[in-house]
């Protein structure tokens, strides 16, 4: 960079096309281009005064020969490859017509979100991956009720509602009674196909058979080492520089709070929407909105460029529409 001059990013959209089994359109890059021989997913560079979705729905038709109606956004992911900035605006495409082929030579394949993880990709699409591996809610435990077969029917409801990523968080509890509870709620997760992960030392976590940790404000702060073990990772933050420590920490999203006021810490003010959007947009993984919120707030999230919300009480079935 002559002269220390940042140069402006490169904007580029891309598509997340699914076909009727519910895979994913992908394709691998020609030999001759950068990055050549990985996958990514289709699209490519918004020109001047183009919008995402104008310039999808022109990519997609000079590289696979299709129509396109451009969908909701899913995530927006900003990347520094060296000494070159990129910004991925990446779309749902909500509807499609044509047979889709490899106009510019490229090869074609539909994976499932699980099967991505063994193909070759550039970095920056990594985020993506992980926003189609990743449900659009993410229940935290409560603490009550006390009893604890009780609190595991109060969880196994909103298991039951379609939850299907849980973070066990019972700091009250010592370590004895927290690993029992968690080798419970294990049991119960994997009746649901739900993931578990653990608020909790790494040590605590995978003696529960915890998929994963998520690690606190006050542990990112630590600069934690990713548990070699861990299948997922998340992170709470507060600020666009706790999210750019978690993506630096190798977490694989991270919850961004508060975004409203709640009434379980009512001395905070919500950071409002406007800023969640402004700090997703930074960030270089999925962002679940956290704090006043609930499953109605689902679609605002992701209009803000966010995976969906997390919560406590908002995502509870004795608490629908709730937020924490």
């Amino acid at each position: 960079m002559a002269g220390g001059v940042v140069p402006e990013p490169i904007h580029v959209a891309a598509g997340v096309l699914r076909g009727g089994d519910g895979r994913v359109l992908v394709q691998c890059r020609p030999k001759h281009l950068d990055h050549g021989g990985l996958w990514e997913f289709p699209g490519g560079k918004i020109e001047p005064g183009e919008s995402v979705a104008a310039a999808l729905v022109r990519e997609l038709a000079e590289e696979l020969g299709i129509r396109i109606q451009p969908g909701a956004l899913r995530i927006r992911v900003p990347w520094t490859y060296n000494h070159r900035r990129v910004v991925l605006h990446v779309l749902d495409v909500a509807e499609w017509s044509g047979q889709p082929h490899g106009r510019e030579g490229q090869s074609l394949d539909w994976l499932t979100a699980e099967e991505m993880g063994g193909r070759a990709w550039p970095a920056a699409n990594w985020p993506i991956i992980r926003s189609l591996q990743l449900p659009d809610r993410y229940l935290i435990t409560p603490a009550e009720p006390t009893d604890e077969a009780a609190w595991l029917d109060r969880v196994d409801a909103a298991l039951a509602l379609g939850v299907r990523l849980v973070q066990l968080r019972r700091p009250d509890l010592d370590p004895a009674a927290w690993v029992r509870l968690g080798r419970a709620l294990r049991a119960r997760c994997d009746a649901h196909g739900a993931r578990l992960l653990a608020n909790a030392p790494a040590e605590q976590a995978r003696a529960v058979g915890a998929d994963g940790v998520h690690w606190s404000s006050r542990a990112l702060a630590a600069g934690p080492e990713r548990p070699h073990w861990a299948r997922w990772v998340g992170a709470s933050c507060h600020d666009a520089g706790e999210l750019e420590r978690a993506a630096a920490c190798g977490a694989d999203f991270a919850v961004l709070s508060p975004v409203q006021w709640t009434a379980s810490h009512p001395e905070q003010t919500g950071m409002g929407w406007a800023c969640f959007a402004e700090w997703v947009a930074g960030a270089r993984l999925p962002v679940y909105a956290l704090g006043g919120v609930g499953p109605a707030d689902i679609a605002r999230a992701r209009s803000c460029g966010g995976q969906g919300v997390a919560a406590i009480r908002g995502l509870l079935a004795d608490h629908a529409g709730a937020g924490v």
